[in-house]
């Protein structure tokens, strides 16, 4: 197995809460996606709803995922002040969370 180097991903998992709009849901995705344009560590942001047909999303709805070149460029954005102004809009409008950060991973056979 080999990393694959010079990436670092930030995943977050959420379900808003009933009371935000789609339109809000919007606007908060669009303030999020913003932040590569702020925040110079963040290289690029995904973001999608659950479409498994497993059904093992545990409430979830919404995956967000971001790319960084390390983990010292997480802390600097989870630090940086358009973050910080942001995660106090977006997370307030949470009912569940998570968020993991992760290396990928290269199976070399």
């Amino acid at each position: 197995m080999e990393e694959v180097k010079g990436v670092v991903k930030h995943v977050l998992l959420a379900r808003f809460k009933e009371d935000v709009t789609p339109d809000r849901i919007d606007q908060l995705i669009k303030g999020y996606a913003n932040l590569v344009s702020l925040i110079q560590p963040m290289k690029s942001f995904h973001w999608g709803t659950d479409v498994s047909v497993e059904n093992m999303h545990q409430g979830f709805t919404h995956v967000f995922e971001s790319t960084f070149e390390s983990v010292e460029g997480i802390a600097e954005y989870v630090a940086h002040p358009a973050h910080v102004e942001f995660a106090n809009e977006f997370l307030p409008t949470l009912e569940k969370v998570i968020v993991i950060d992760y290396k990928p991973t290269v199976l070399r056979t």
